[in-house]
Formats: structure tokens, C-alpha cells, sequence
């Protein structure tokens, strides 16, 4: 194997946030349909799904498994399975959409924690890959599902310098398996005749220093000779997880895709070169990157509040977006046809729910907002409709998906007051 030159797959973020989509397209929108709504970039994802692919190309083997739990909708699975990516799932009602996209055997990577048998049950019936995240779930996925031909286990480090700031510092995670634990695993999986094996680690989420993903492959490339050394398993599959984060300010940068692939090639090859592992594949499972950067949560200003502060309240709330109030994070926002004005005027954004922190921005400056402005919370593709919830008794919004043809078809209705009520016993 030889290195490839880097290729910038994915630019840098310039200091500006922009919309693929005009105030006139969805001002007639909004007169079919209420906001608030979500909206999907087919053209972005498609492209950013095709540059992942193209940045791993020298793997044989290689697979990106897109995490449903970061949007989980039948359009959008159908999208990425065109692409090429299978399905990362977490859940049965995962696995059963995933099943439905015409994602199903080794394209789906079921990695799960605190498992129900139904759960393993539906994974196997699949012929998903299984990646356990327990030493003890061997057994328990023996005796409930019976055992697989291939079996996956998730790897936590423990101690990392510099956390994550989502999912923390490993040692601290609920996640994963001890170093002991994990080649244990193996060497139990091994004896009750498992033949082919994979590992996998999450170590991050939302992280844009790209070291931490190469110091990553380090570590699993690492471990793949001590899992054969003491274990006598080769590996077949490597799964780097996911953890890109996406640039959510306009003065970040996004992680440069290509750079951090050519780097883990080198890493691979000197290990593969040196006999420390075999030439095995490499999966990810990127989520947040591939979908993030290309939603957006359209909403309407309803009424503007001035106390000790000034309050912008929408029409949206955090039950449409939870990680302003939940991570503190911050989401860029646009209102519509005044993108060229000042933003001369100090808002809280806020929404209608009974809690004070149900607020999309705090001390933001903007251009002076009336009610009935149109606003866009940027950076909304991932994490956002899937966190959604019904305290208060809202309603989650609907979901649109804008074609390259500039057309939008909506690939969720918005809830009802019937859907609301419809698991009620009155």
C-alpha cells in the first residue's frame, strides 16, 4: 500500500452561515403548512455521505454505518442506503426502521447497552452485527437469541486527557468494556464458536479536534495485536465510531475529513506493515456530520417582550429542539430577509414552554425583530426532531426534505391533537 496526497473533502467554515433556500420559497411553504417544520438538505447529505466514501477509499471493506438515532427517518435512511451507508442502531424501534429502509444483515451494527432480549432477538433475526457492550451480555445473548457467527465488542478506554464535553471522560461512561473485559470477551466468544470478530469504540461526540480521532485508530490499532496476542483472534472489522462534530458557530472550523483519513492510513498501514494486524476493514458511524449541517428549524416570531431583557418568543420550543436548553449549544440563527441588516439588538430567543431555560439563544445579538419574522435555527439536522418531546402538551413539528430540484416534499406530517391523545385511557 502507498499514501495518498490529503484532499480537502469538505471546506472550512468562512465566518458566514448560509441557506440553501430563499425567503420567498418559504413564505409560500408557510402557506400550506404551519411552522414550526424542519428542513433537509438532500444535496448536502448526499454529498457529504459521497466525500466519507471517497476519503476511506483505500480500505477494502470500508463501510459507513449512519447513526439513526441522529435522524431517524425512512427518507433519509433511503438516501444514505443509496449512498451506500448501513444503519448504526441502537433500539428496536431502530432496527424495525432500518428493516422497513431496506437496510438489513451485516449493514446494520446493533450496538446497544442495558439490552432486552427482544432486542438482541430482533438483531439477530436481521443478521445485523451485534456489538455488545458487557462481557456479562455473552450469555445472555447465547441464551436468549442464540449466538452469531460474528460478534463485535465495544472498547472504553477509561481515563482520556480531555474529555469530551457530551459524552465526558470514558471512565466516567456507562459504555463499553475494560481492556481486561474485552479480551476476555473474546476469548469467551471464541470458545462457544464464534468465527468472525469486530471491535469498536465511541469516545467522543460533537468533536471537532481532528487528533482525537487519529489518537483513536491509534488505540484500536493498538489493541487489535493485544487482542490477538493474548486473545488468538484476528480481527475482521475495526468500527472507529462517530463523534465529528460539525462547525455550530460560524467562526469554527469543520473537521477536514480527508486529513484525518490519510492520517489513520498511515497509522494503518505502519501497523499492518509491521504485522501488528491483519489487513481488516474500517467502518464509521457518523451521524451528527453527515446530517447536521444540512437542517434547519424554520419558526415564526409570535410575539417580541421587553422586561429586564428583551424576548424574542417563536412559535417553536425546546420540545422541537432540546440542545440549546439541555447542552447549552449553540444553534446560528437567521431571520429571513433581513440577512444584510444590523445586528444591532440584544434578544433572548425563547420559546412557549413552562420552563425558564426554553430559550434557543441567550444575549444573542440580531437585527431588530418584529412579530411575524421568520427565523432559521441553523446546524438542526442531527439531534434535533429525534430529541423532540411532549411536556406541556406540545406537538412535534413536520419534516421536509428539499429536493436538488429546489422542490419540498414533507417526509413527516406534523403531530395532532389526536396523536397527543391517542395512547390516552379517558
Amino acid at each position: 500500500m502507498t499514501s495518498q496526497s490529503t484532499t480537502r473533502l469538505r471546506p472550512a467554515s468562512n465566518g458566514v452561515k448560509t441557506l440553501p433556500f430563499t425567503k420567498e420559497q418559504i413564505e409560500g411553504l408557510i402557506t400550506k403548512y404551519p411552522t414550526p417544520f424542519y428542513i433537509y438538505n438532500e444535496t448536502g447529505i448526499r454529498q457529504t455521505a459521497r466525500d466519507i466514501v471517497a476519503g476511506f477509499s483505500w480500505n477494502k471493506g470500508f463501510k459507513q454505518y449512519f447513526a439513526v438515532k441522529a435522524t431517524p427517518n425512512p427518507a433519509i435512511l433511503g438516501i444514505l442506503k443509496e449512498e451506500g451507508s448501513g444503519a448504526d442502531c441502537s433500539s428496536l424501534p431502530e432496527l424495525e426502521l432500518a428493516e422497513r429502509a431496506g437496510i438489513t444483515g451485516e449493514n446494520i451494527m446493533f450496538t446497544s447497552n442495558d439490552t432486552p432480549r427482544d432486542e438482541f432477538k430482533k438483531a439477530r433475526e436481521l443478521g445485523a452485527i451485534i456489538n455488545l457492550d458487557d462481557v456479562r451480555h455473552i450469555e445472555f445473548l447465547e441464551k436468549h437469541a442464540g449466538l452469531p457467527e460474528i460478534l463485535s465488542f465495544r472498547y472504553n478506554p477509561g481515563p482520556l486527557r480531555g474529555g469530551n464535553a457530551i459524552i465526558g471522560n470514558p471512565k466516567e461512561a456507562k459504555f463499553g468494556m475494560t481492556k481486561e473485559q474485552i479480551i476476555e470477551s473474546y476469548k469467551i466468544a471464541k470458545q462457544k464458536g464464534v468465527k468472525r470478530f469486530g471491535l469498536h469504540t465511541m469516545v467522543a461526540s460533537n468533536e471537532l479536534r481532528e487528533e482525537y480521532f487519529v489518537e483513536t485508530a491509534r488505540m484500536l490499532f493498538a489493541l487489535a495485536h493485544e487482542i490477538r496476542e493474548n486473545a488468538g483472534v484476528e480481527l475482521e472489522f475495526i468500527n472507529l465510531g462517530g463523534g465529528l462534530g460539525i462547525p455550530y458557530k460560524p467562526d469554527e472550523r469543520a473537521v477536514d475529513i480527508g486529513a484525518v483519513s490519510a492520517r489513520i492510513r498511515k497509522l494503518y498501514e505502519d501497523a499492518v506493515a509491521k504485522n501488528l494486524m491483519p489487513a481488516l476493514k474500517i467502518y464509521t458511524e457518523y451521524g451528527r456530520y453527515i446530517t447536521g449541517p444540512h437542517g434547519y428549524l424554520v419558526s415564526a416570531v409570535r410575539h417580541v417582550k421587553e422586561t429586564y431583557k428583551k424576548y424574542a418568543g417563536l412559535d417553536a420550543c425546546m420540545a422541537n429542539l432540546m440542545r440549546p436548553a439541555m447542552y447549552g449549544a449553540y444553534h446560528h440563527i437567521t431571520v429571513l430577509g433581513k440577512e444584510g441588516a444590523p445586528e444591532d439588538t440584544t434578544y433572548d430567543v425563547v420559546g412557549s414552554l413552562c420552563e425558564n431555560n426554553d430559550k434557543f439563544a441567550i444575549d444573542r445579538k440580531l437585527p431588530a425583530i418584529a412579530a411575524g419574522d421568520v427565523v432559521v435555527l441553523h446546524d438542526a439536522g442531527a439531534h434535533g426532531h429525534a430529541m423532540g418531546f411532549n411536556y406541556n402538551g406540545k406537538l412535534r413539528s413536520a419534516e421536509f426534505l428539499l429536493s436538488p430540484t429546489g422542490e419540498f416534499r414533507m417526509i413527516r406530517r406534523a403531530e395532532t391533537g389526536e396523536d397527543y391523545f391517542a395512547t390516552l385511557k379517558f
